[in-house]
């Protein structure tokens, strides 16, 4: 691919490709000079091609709000990828004290995760020669948000409190005992090895599982 059409892609490692938003609400790609729609830019961001939307009037950045709308375009069309309980909790954090710290953890969080799954991805498909055994890119999906929204149980501060009746029942332990449970309680990463073990087992089990079904 040459220079013009590397740029025209936003690929390029030169500026994104700008997009101009009309007051009839139709999206214009200036680098192919052609209207496009919610999914070509929903594409676009699948296809890793970067660019910006501006309000052709005003000139403003709209990009947040565009990408929110293709968000909930998705949403709309069935394919369940937030949680209830996840939107709730980050509605929640709107006007909160910890507001501003939320889009960098969130942002943090995503990547690392995304860098996981790709991992997991070469990981299952080397060691069960590329039998994936999600039964779909769905269920994955329900997978990846439970982990998020975990993530986000464990940000709020206010979490212990929200806990479960069980643990608000529970009489308060002494200071010393207190100590020696957090002394016993493994770090973060130990944690999300212990996790990712057992996710792990629980993809060679339904591997294994799947290998005894007989064949047609």
């Amino acid at each position: 691919m040459t220079g013009p059409e590397m740029a025209a892609d936003g690929q390029s490692g030169g500026e994104p490709i700008t997009i101009k938003k009309y007051a009839n609400r139709r999206l214009y790609n200036t680098a192919t000079s052609s209207y496009v729609t919610l999914d070509d830019l929903c594409q676009m961001v699948k296809d890793d091609k970067d660019f910006v939307v501006f309000d052709a009037k005003s000139g403003e950045d709209i990009t947040r709000s565009v990408l929110t709308q293709i968000i909930v375009e998705e949403e709309s069309k069935g394919t369940n990828l937030l949680p209830i309980g996840f939107l709730r909790q980050l509605i929640g954090f709107y006007g909160d004290s910890l507001q501003s710290l939320v889009p960098r953890y969130l942002d943090h969080s995503m990547m690392s995760f995304a860098q996981n799954q790709e991992q997991m991805r070469s990981y299952m498909q080397n060691a069960f020669d590329g039998i994936f055994p999600f039964g779909s890119l769905e269920d994955m999906s329900k997978q990846n948000m439970a982990l998020v929204e975990q993530a986000m149980r464990m940000f709020s501060p206010f979490g212990d409190e929200k806990g479960s009746a069980a643990s608000a029942a529970s009489p308060a332990a002494p200071a010393s005992e207190k100590k020696e449970e957090a002394a016993k309680t493994p770090p973060a990463e130990d944690n999300k090895l212990d996790e990712l073990k057992q996710q792990i087992e629980a993809l060679q089990q339904q591997v294994a599982s799947l290998s005894d079904k007989p064949k047609k």
